[in-house]
C-alpha cells in the first residue's frame, strides 16, 4: 500500500473556484436589490409565485444533483458496473406521479408549505410532526453535504477543508438569506450549467487520453463492467432491476413527491401548467446527468482497470477516487481540475441553497405563523431572512459535528435516507385513502419512523461486524443513498466466496436500501388505516375539499352503494381547474380548536369569458343575499380526476 497522494491546484484552478463563489454571491446580491427587494414572505420564500418552466426544472435538478451524486456515481460505476444506470427507469414513473397527483393538489390549495396540507387534511398536531421530522432530517444532512466534499478536496489536493466549508458555508447563507427563493432558483440554474460543463469536460478529456470511447467500451466490456438486465426478484440484492426500477420509484416519489425542498419550486411556478411542465422538462436532464455519471465511471475503469487508486492506497475512500482522477486527468491543463471542483461545490452550493430556503420557509408557516396570526408582513419577512441566516450557522456546526463523527457519519447518512420514506407513507395515507384518520396519521408516521431506524441500524450494525470479521475488505466512507440526492455510494465490497442467505431478521437488516422508501411508506399507510378503523373513521362531511385525490372511488366502483359511504368513496373530492383560475379562490382551513376559517387567495385570471362572468354575478347576487358563511361550496364536489 501505497501513502495518500496529494496533487495541487494552480493560481487558475483557484481563480475559478473564487469565481464561481463570486457570482453565486452576486445574483444573491442582485435579487436582494432588485424587483421587490424580497420586501414580502410571498417573494422571499415563493419568488411572489412567477417563476417560468425552465428555471424551476433546472433548479429541480440542480437540488436532486448534489456534491455526493457527482462523487458517488462514477465510484459507484467504477467498482459494481453499470447495473446502477436502471435507476434511470424509475424516474418515469417518479415524475410522472408528482407532475398529475401532487403538484395539483398541492397547487391548487395555494400552499406555501407542503406540511399545511397536513393540517388541512388531519390536523395541526400532524402538520406539526411531518414539520419536526422534515427539519431534523434536513439539518443532518446539511452538515454531511457540505463536509463530505471539503473532505475528499482536502485529502486529495491538500486543499485547506475549513476555509473550503466557511467559504460554501457563507456565501450560501449570503445568497439565501439576502436573495431568497428567486435568488436560489437562478443560481441553481447557473450552478447547473456548470456542474454539466465540469462532467463533460472530464469525460471528454479522459475518453481521448484513454483511446477514445469505443476503447472505454471495450475495456469496460473486458472487465465485466457493461452489466445487462438482472431480472432477480430477490429484495436483498442490493442492485437489480427491481430494486432500481421499481424501489427508486418510491425513493423519487419522496424526493419529487412531497420533500418541501421540492414542492416550493412547484409552487413558486406561475401557472400550475408550467410547474407540471417542470417536472416533464427536468426529465431528460435527468437522464443525461445520470449518463453523465456512468460514463465517467467507465472512463475511469478505462484509465485504471481493476488497480485502482485505492487497492494501491493513493486514496482512503471511494468518494476521493473521482477526485484524485481528476486531478490525475487533468495535471497538464491547468484550470480544468478547479472547473471540475467548480462544478463539486456548485451542487454542494445548489444542494444546502435549497435546504436553508425551505427550511426557513417550514419554520415559518408551520411552527412561528400560526402563533402569531397578526404578525406585519414587514416583520414575517425579516424574521424568514433571519431564519435563513440561522439555519446556515446551524449547517456549519453540523459540518463540524461531522468532522468529529469520523465512521458515524455513515449512520447519519444512512438516516437521512430512512427519513424520506415515512413522510412520503404520511402524504400518501392523506390523499389516497379518505377515510384515514389524524390518530392513524401520527401512528403510522411513528411506526413507519420506528421501523426505518430499526432496520436502517441493524444494517449498519452487522455491516460493521462483518467488516471487523473480514478486515482486509476495502469500504467507502459514504454508504446507502441520501434522499435529497438519490446517489448511492458504495457500500461494503461484497466478498468473493458466497455467502449464505441471511434469515429472519438478518434477511430485514439486509434489504436492499433502494427498498427502504417503498418499506417504510408501506408501514406508514398500513399501520395508519388500521388504527383509523379501529379508532373510526373519517367521515366525507369532515374532509377539507380538495385535499383527497380521487383514486379509491374508481377503484372501489364495484362495491355497494353503502360499504362506498362508509369508506367515503361516493364522490372523489377535487377542485375544479376552471374554480381555481376564473374565482377568488377560497380555502377552508381548520384551526387549532377544530373550526373551520376562511383564506381567501386573489387569484384571478385576467381575461374571462362572457359566460363565466354571468355564473360569477349570479353567485353573487346568491352571496349577498345569503347571510355570511365560509362558503365550502366553492370547491363544487365533482367525480372528476384532477
Amino acid at each position: 500500500m501505497g501513502e495518500v497522494v496529494q496533487m495541487h491546484f494552480t493560481t487558475v484552478d483557484y481563480v475559478i473556484f473564487a469565481l464561481l463563489l463570486v457570482a453565486s454571491a452576486g445574483i444573491g446580491l442582485f435579487y436582494a436589490f432588485s424587483g421587490g427587494r424580497q420586501r414580502t414572505t410571498q417573494e422571499f420564500l415563493m419568488a411572489d409565485r412567477s417563476m417560468s418552466c425552465l428555471p424551476v426544472s433546472l433548479s429541480l435538478l440542480a437540488t436532486f444533483q448534489s456534491a455526493v451524486a457527482i462523487l458517488g456515481a462514477p465510484s459507484e460505476v467504477y467498482t459494481f458496473g453499470t447495473q446502477y444506470w436502471f435507476l434511470g427507469c424509475s424516474y418515469f414513473l417518479g415524475l410522472l406521479i408528482p407532475a398529475h397527483v401532487f403538484i395539483p393538489v398541492f397547487y391548487r390549495l395555494r400552499l406555501s408549505s407542503a406540511y399545511e396540507y397536513l393540517e388541512l387534511r388531519f390536523n395541526k398536531t400532524v402538520r406539526i410532526c411531518g414539520t419536526v421530522t422534515f427539519i431534523v432530517q434536513m439539518v443532518i444532512y446539511m452538515g454531511v453535504v457540505l463536509y463530505a466534499p471539503a473532505l475528499a478536496l482536502n485529502a486529495v489536493t491538500g486543499f485547506d477543508l475549513w476555509g473550503a466549508v466557511l467559504a460554501m458555508g457563507l456565501v450560501c447563507t449570503l445568497y439565501t438569506a439576502l436573495g431568497g427563493l428567486k435568488a436560489v432558483i437562478w443560481t441553481d440554474v447557473f450552478q447547473t450549467v456548470v456542474m454539466f460543463a465540469g462532467q463533460l469536460a472530464v469525460i471528454v478529456v479522459g475518453a481521448s487520453q484513454a483511446g477514445g470511447i469505443t476503447e472505454v467500451w471495450r475495456k469496460a466490456m473486458n472487465g465485466s463492467r457493461i452489466a445487462g438486465l438482472d431480472l432477480n426478484p430477490d429484495p436483498l440484492e442490493r442492485h437489480t432491476f427491481w430494486t432500481l426500477g421499481v424501489g427508486g420509484v418510491f425513493l423519487m416519489l419522496a424526493l419529487y413527491g412531497v420533500n418541501q425542498a421540492q414542492v416550493q419550486r412547484y409552487l413558486s411556478a406561475r401557472t400550475e401548467k408550467e410547474a407540471i411542465m417542470s417536472c416533464y422538462v427536468v426529465f431528460p436532464c435527468q437522464q443525461i446527468v445520470l449518463c453523465m455519471g456512468c460514463l465517467m465511471g467507465l472512463v475511469m475503469f478505462a484509465r485504471y482497470g481493476e488497480d485502482s487508486p485505492l487497492d494501491k492506497g493513493y486514496v482512503k475512500t471511494n468518494d476521493q477516487m473521482v477526485l484524485y482522477f481528476v486531478m490525475d486527468v487533468f495535471k497538464d491543463l491547468p484550470g480544468l481540475a478547479g472547473l471540475f471542483v467548480a462544478c463539486l461545490f456548485s451542487g454542494a452550493l445548489s444542494t444546502i441553497s435549497s435546504a436553508f430556503n425551505s427550511l426557513a420557509t417550514v419554520t415559518m408557516e408551520d411552527l412561528i405563523k400560526p402563533h402569531f396570526p397578526n404578525m406585519t408582513e414587514a416583520k414575517a419577512t425579516l424574521l424568514s431572512k433571519g431564519l435563513a441566516l440561522a439555519y446556515g450557522l446551524v449547517c456549519l456546526a453540523m459540518a463540524y459535528l461531522a468532522s468529529l463523527m469520523g465512521s458515524v457519519l455513515q449512520a447519519a447518512f444512512s438516516i437521512f435516507g430512512m427519513i424520506g420514506g415515512p413522510l412520503l407513507g404520511l402524504f400518501c395515507l392523506g390523499m389516497f385513502f379518505p377515510w384515514a384518520n389524524p390518530i392513524g396519521a401520527v401512528v403510522g408516521l411513528v411506526s413507519g419512523l420506528a421501523m426505518a431506524f430499526w432496520i436502517g441500524i441493524g444494517n449498519f450494525v452487522m455491516r460493521l461486524s462483518a467488516n471487523s470479521a473480514v478486515p482486509s475488505l476495502n469500504t467507502t466512507a459514504l454508504p446507502l443513498f441520501d434522499n435529497m440526492t438519490t446517489t448511492v455510494m458504495s457500500t461494503l465490497v461484497n466478498a468473493t466466496t458466497a455467502k449464505p442467505r441471511p434469515t429472519g431478521v438478518e434477511a430485514l437488516y439486509s434489504l436492499s436500501y433502494m427498498w427502504y422508501s417503498a418499506h417504510n411508506s408501506a408501514t406508514v399507510v398500513v399501520v395508519g388505516l388500521i388504527v383509523s378503523f379501529l379508532t373510526g373513521p373519517m367521515k366525507e362531511k369532515e374532509l377539507t375539499p380538495g385535499t383527497v385525490f380521487p383514486v379509491m372511488g374508481p377503484l372501489l366502483s364495484f362495491l355497494p352503494e353503502h360499504y362506498k359511504e362508509k369508506l367515503c368513496c361516493i364522490t372523489p373530492l377535487a377542485l375544479k381547474p376552471k374554480e381555481i383560475s376564473t374565482q377568488p379562490y377560497q380555502m377552508a382551513k381548520k384551526d387549532s380548536n377544530g373550526a373551520a376559517y376562511c383564506k381567501e387567495d386573489t387569484v384571478t385570471e385576467e381575461k374571462e369569458t362572457e359566460s363565466d362572468r354571468a355564473l360569477t354575478e349570479e353567485e353573487d347576487m346568491e352571496t349577498r343575499t345569503s347571510p355570511p358563511s365560509c362558503h365550502l361550496t366553492a370547491h363544487t364536489v365533482q367525480e372528476t380526476a384532477l
